[in-house]
């Protein structure tokens, strides 16, 4: 927002993309590592579940009926 807010006063567009793209650099730069301080709490993901399992699952749903308008 500020790039554009910029550059529309200035009337230069490259300034815009200048200011969009360093706002893009440092939004990466803060994202992207795996700085630790990001990494104290993980995620607890699901257990991986068996292919057998999703046959299984697809054969026991009942279809959906659609109700005619």
């Amino acid at each position: 927002v500020i790039g554009f807010i910029y550059g529309y006063i200035t009337e230069q567009f490259g300034w815009t993309v200048y200011i969009v793209m360093a706002g893009f650099a440092l939004s990466c730069l803060l994202t992207l590592p795996p700085w630790p301080m990001y990494r104290r709490n993980p995620l607890k993901w699901l257990p991986v579940q068996e292919s057998g399992t999703e046959e299984k699952k697809a054969a026991d749903r009942k279809p959906k009926r659609h109700s005619k308008s």
